[in-house]
Order: C-alpha cells, then sequence, then structure tokens
C-alpha cells in the first residue's frame, strides 16, 4: 500500500468553506441571452509581468499527491497527467483605500519573495482534441490538503469538450502545511491533516517552498503567463483561460477579479462555485489566509466595471449559511451571471464520494445534482467566452424571514433558483439546511429527509406516473439551460421510485 492510500481516510475531512471530503489518490507523475461582440481572448491586450518557470517535472516519490473524492483515472478519461514546480519571484499586494462592498478595489505591488510550488497539468493524449481552453483551478486547501474540487465535480464535462485543466498549489497549507480549521480524531491517516506536502511526501516535493497566502495572487497570475506562453502544454497553444476555483477558492477569486485581474488581464472568464460574501484577506510574508476570521467581513458584490465574464454559481447552503452570500447577490449583466441552485449544499454525495457513509449528520447528507449544473455552466461560460452568447439569467432563491432564509414549500424543499427534477418531483425534501447535528462538518453538507410512505402515495398514484413527471422535469432543466443534453442519464438516475406503490 503507498503512502497516499494510507493517508486515503485521514484526509477525507471537510473543513469550513471545505471543497470536498476526499481521499488522497495517487497517480504517476507522467501517466497516460443574446449574443454580444467580444474581444478575442488571443488578442486581449495584456500588461507585461513575469511569468512562472514550469520547467521541472516533479518525479518520484509516491507519485502526484490530490486529496479527492474522484481520483484521476487517465484510461477512463484518454487524459495525460503531468506535475510541474512553478518557480519565480512573487508580488504580494496591498489595498489602495477601503475594500468597499461594490468591488471597486485598487491594489498595489508591496512585497517581493521566491517561490517555488507545485502546478498539475491534465491535457488530452491527443492533440487534435484540444478545445483551446484551459481551465486554471486555484486548488481548495480547506481540508487541510490540495483538493481539485472542480475537476472532482465537472471532469466529465471537460473531458467531453477537450479542456486541459490546471490546478495550481496557489496557498501555503498545501505546501507547507497549517492550521486546520476543523480536526477530525481518531481515523487512520488523520494525522497527516495540515502537514503539508513537503512533510508527507519529502521525496518528491521537499524542493517547493511557499512564502505565504499574500503571494498567492500573483503565483496564480504568473502560472497563468506560463500556460498561455505554451509551457507544461507538451506543444498545446491555449487560447482562452477560465480561472476557476471552489469555496476557499472561490473566496480568493472574489479578491483576484476586484482587486488582480484589473492590473494583469491574465484571464478570459471566471467560474466561480460556492463563494462567500467577502473576498480572502490580503496577509504578510509567511502568513495563512484567515477564513474564519474573514466570514464577518464587509459583504463585496464582483466589480462591474471588469471586462471579462464572471459565472457565479451557488449552492443553496451558501446562500444562507454563514456563507451569507445573499448579502453580496447583485443582478446579471453584459459580464455577470449569478446561479443560485435550490436543493443542493456546499458538499454533497458526489463530492464526498464514499465517505458519505462515515459522516453521522443525523439525518443523510445531500445528494443533489449541483455537479450537473456545474457542467452546464462550465459549458455555459465556454460558449459566452468563444462567441459571445450569454447564459441563461436565472431566478433568485425565494426568500423569508429576517434574517432572511430559504422559503420553502410545505415538504422542506426551497422555493425558486434553479430547479432540477429531485426539487421538484421529490421523493426526499433535498436541502442546504443542515441535520441536527452541530458538527461544522455537517453544517456544511446539508440534508437529505426522505418522505413518509403516505405523502408518497398523495404525491404520486403509481411509479409509472412519478417516472413520467420525473423525465419531464429533466427535460425542462435541460431545455432551461441548466444541464447539458449529453448529461440527462446522469439527471434522470437520481429518481428513486422504489419506495411509491406500484
Amino acid at each position: 500500500m503507498t503512502l497516499h492510500t494510507r493517508l486515503a481516510v485521514g484526509v477525507a475531512v471537510v473543513a469550513m468553506c471545505v471543497a470536498a471530503l476526499g481521499v488522497v489518490a495517487c497517480s504517476s507523475g507522467t501517466t497516460t441571452a443574446s449574443p454580444e461582440s467580444t474581444t478575442s481572448a488571443t488578442t486581449t491586450p495584456r500588461p507585461a509581468g513575469p511569468a512562472a518557470d514550469l520547467s521541472t517535472e516533479l518525479t518520484g516519490g509516491a507519485g502526484v499527491y490530490m486529496a479527492t473524492s474522484i481520483p484521476f483515472d487517465s484510461g477512463a478519461t484518454g487524459y495525460t497527467q503531468h506535475e510541474y514546480v512553478a518557480a519565480g519571484t512573487a508580488t504580494s499586494y496591498r489595498a489602495e483605500g477601503a475594500l468597499t462592498g461594490d468591488g471597486r478595489w485598487t491594489f498595489a505591488p508591496d512585497t517581493s519573495a521566491p517561490y517555488r510550488t507545485r502546478v498539475l497539468v491534465r491535457a488530452p493524449a491527443d492533440p487534435a482534441a484540444f478545445s483551446g481552453t484551459v481551465v486554471v483551478e486555484w486548488l481548495n486547501v480547506s481540508a487541510g490538503a490540495d483538493t481539485d474540487a472542480e475537476w472532482a465535480t465537472a471532469h466529465e464535462e471537460l473531458v467531453r469538450a477537450g479542456d486541459v485543466w490546471v490546478g495550481v498549489s496557489a496557498q501555503r497549507i498545501g505546501v507547507e502545511g497549517g492550521p486546520v480549521l476543523v480536526k477530525v480524531e481518531g481515523i487512520p491517516g488523520s494525522e497527516q491533516q495540515g502537514k503539508g506536502m513537503k512533510a508527507i511526501d519529502p521525496e518528491r516535493y521537499s524542493t517547493l517552498a511557499h512564502p505565504g497566502d499574500g503571494y498567492s495572487f500573483d503565483i496564480y497570475t504568473q502560472v497563468a503567463r506560463a500556460i498561455r506562453d505554451g509551457q507544461g502544454l507538451s506543444g498545446l497553444q491555449a487560447q482562452r483561460l477560465i480561472g476557476a476555483g471552489q469555496s476557499q477558492s472561490a473566496f480568493a477569486l472574489v479578491t483576484y477579479v476586484n482587486g488582480v485581474q484589473p492590473l494583469t488581464k491574465a484571464f478570459d472568464g471566471f467560474l466561480v462555485h460556492s463563494r462567500g460574501a467577502i473576498g480572502l484577506a490580503l496577509v504578510g510574508p509567511g502568513e495563512t489566509a484567515n477564513i474564519a476570521g474573514a466570514v464577518a467581513g464587509t459583504p463585496t458584490i464582483f466589480r462591474t466595471d471588469q471586462d471579462v465574464p464572471v459565472l457565479d454559481i451557488q449552492t443553496e447552503t451558501d446562500v444562507f449559511s454563514f456563507f451569507n452570500t445573499y448579502a453580496a447577490r447583485q443582478p446579471d449583466d453584459d459580464h455577470f451571471r449569478l446561479w443560485e441552485v435550490a436543493g443542493t449544499a456546499h458538499a454533497d454525495v458526489h463530492i464526498v464520494g464514499a465517505n458519505a457513509t462515515s459522516l453521522d449528520c443525523g439525518v443523510p447528507i445531500n445528494n443533489g445534482p449541483m455537479h450537473i449544473v456545474a457542467k452546464a455552466a462550465f459549458r455555459a461560460l465556454a460558449t459566452w467566452m468563444t462567441t459571445g452568447q450569454r447564459p441563461v439569467t436565472a431566478p433568485r432563491l425565494d426568500v423569508s424571514g429576517e434574517p432572511p432564509t430559504a422559503a420553502r414549500t410545505p415538504d422542506g424543499i426551497a422555493t425558486g433558483g434553479v430547479r432540477t427534477p429531485p426539487v421538484d418531483v421529490p421523493v426526499a425534501a433535498l436541502s442546504g439546511a443542515p441535520g441536527p447535528n452541530p458538527a461544522v462538518i455537517c453544517l456544511l453538507v446539508g440534508s437529505t429527509a426522505p418522505f413518509s410512505a403516505a405523502r408518497l402515495a398523495e404525491l404520486y398514484p403509481s411509479r409509472a406516473a412519478y417516472t413520467q413527471q420525473f423525465e419531464a422535469a429533466a427535460d425542462a432543466t435541460i431545455a432551461a439551460g441548466f444541464a447539458l443534453p449529453e448529461d440527462r442519464d446522469a439527471l434522470l438516475a437520481f429518481a428513486d421510485p422504489s419506495g411509491i406503490p406500484g
């Protein structure tokens, strides 16, 4: 058993702002809506600046380290995987003036420091399959280790499209280790949480060095520049770069879009998934950004004078819990779309994977189809960037009470927002609200409350009637633009007629 496999359960935790309740997977380092005019990604003027050096490939040790619920499978995806050192000298930023709620922030360069971090590249094995789009994911570190949350969520669509995926170890804890917001004890390997790649696999990662989260934004920029220059792509040429991140990484993208992108013009669009109401803080040398402390900061929207598209997808949990993105809601415009998805949770059965059964939250955790909506979002953003056709405008979740919370049906299902078959033809109440266990982990994974046999009999005269309604709802979700035709079977797999009288 490899070191990374032994850690599989130990790193399988959800922390505050978690991206995934993952298992550590090991693989070798070299495994095989109306249109508008837009500026071409290849001709957009970009300020000059340093690029990361990706010339050194990482090999040896126990193989590629990634905490994930969905290990990379080169055979299933037809993708190669290569891991590189990203090296250079990064600059931190300081804010000039207040970080106001309108997002129109002014950043200026501050200090500089050398860095050596990790970049992971997954690309089509057949160069002819490459779409020209590169998704650059800010890897999430909330669970005390790098997690590829967006790959785990949407890799089926990225592979279908032929996109390259790049994971950036942008934050210090993934490399050097650091404080873990929620520590899960008593699980084999859990003592490795927060140690960082250098301590977990020194043979492979000992040469890495991260100067602190204040430099993360410029590290991310420099990797984007390197990728646009063709580094790490084995001869492929990027035409469009999407900045992507989930949870804590989405907090980082709020800060990046509002303060850094106006200076660098490094990305051609952003997919922001489960942001909080505020952005990731600017911190000093050697420091780790404190998400827990930042949650109480000033809510901020995405600045409305940006010139690249931003698609923000939010779960029900994100809108009304301590993430409180209700406070940062903003109208759609020519460069912004917001999708709030009813009946979904910050983390769910799909992202947690096999470890879902190890969570005791008092009720089953959320089993909503957020990942299916996310795949549609990636395609909608790519279409927006390449053709100018804007994504569909989504209704917002309905609100009730003060402080605001989700308005719900008598069955406990949120109203409004993006609708999917499991919430419109339900056999259980899917919710972003947690079960009775007050553990922080359980606050993030929502709940699934099965209906009684009596309620199912009231709703559906037969299994055939239920199935017919569910299929019609799936087709309606696809027609609305919130699921892809290629994912119809995956959407139908959420149907569960087992408790309905024949």
